[in-house]
């Protein structure tokens, strides 16, 4: 854990200078503390709360139970990244790294589209009901030190998703496609100062021909990847970092 991230739900009292949290020894954050940080009392380490701001807890006592804890949180999180990533249903097994690497990089938004071409099955995950989804996106914020995690929407259909995501102002529109690329991501030309982006990918199996239509007069420029057939988790990290570089967010 690269921070150590609290929730409201388990702010105890609210003082001047600090908050206090109680953690008990049977959570995880605890064991990391205590057998990975190897932390004492009086001890500082990295501590955030969720959807809030960051700063540092101190170990304040070490009881028979667990930890008391002062947090001192001043420090807003990192800014978001403006950028929105629409994805096809992926494997379930990919999705949950998939947000978590999502959550790392800071995106403002993740939405799950059911397309033409991708396999049903993959919609019924329970990882989106059972906290599973939310713990990835959780577990890649800690990684990345911040507190913030993307949105995440489903929708059921590229129609339905173009219709709340598209033809909006002063946003780039751009979507993955090595089967009927109109260029390649290597030749985008670097995106005006302060754009906002929305980037497409589709499913293990691509676009449909009706969906390219759709996302060309949704004004999507189809860019390719390269030669090679990616996994879906793979094509979407590849093109975020890509549309992030043309963005300046790596300098």
């Amino acid at each position: 854990m690269n921070l150590i991230l609290f929730d409201n739900s388990e702010l105890q009292a609210v003082q001047n200078s600090y908050i206090s949290v109680f953690l008990p020894y049977s959570d995880k954050r605890t064991e990391h503390l205590l057998k990975v940080l190897h932390k004492k009392t009086g001890d500082n380490f990295d501590a955030g709360l969720l959807l809030g701001k960051l700063g540092t807890g101190n170990i304040n006592e070490i009881t028979k139970d667990g930890l008391n804890i002062h947090l001192r949180l001043e420090t807003d999180p990192p800014l978001r990244t403006p950028l929105c990533l629409g994805v096809g249903f992926p494997r379930p097994i990919q999705l949950k790294r998939l947000l978590r690497d999502c959550s790392s990089l800071g995106l403002a938004a993740v939405d799950l589209i059911s397309t033409e071409l991708g396999e049903k099955s993959y919609r019924d995950t329970k990882l989106l009901d059972d906290g599973g989804a939310r713990s990835a996106l959780i577990e890649g914020a800690i990684q990345a030190r911040d507190t913030c995690l993307p949105e995440l929407t489903v929708f059921p259909s590229l129609a339905a998703w173009l219709a709340r995501r598209s033809r909006k102002s002063n946003i780039i529109y751009i979507a993955a496609d090595n089967i009927q690329p109109q260029g390649s991501f290597s030749g985008l030309e670097p995106l005006p100062a302060g754009s906002s982006a929305v980037l497409a990918i589709g499913s293990e199996r691509g676009w449909s021909n009706s969906e390219r239509e759709q996302l060309e007069q949704a004004g999507f420029l189809r860019l390719s990847l390269g030669q090679r057939a990616l996994r879906t988790e793979t094509a979407c990290i590849a093109a975020t970092i890509l549309v992030m570089e043309k963005m300046g967010l790596l300098d």
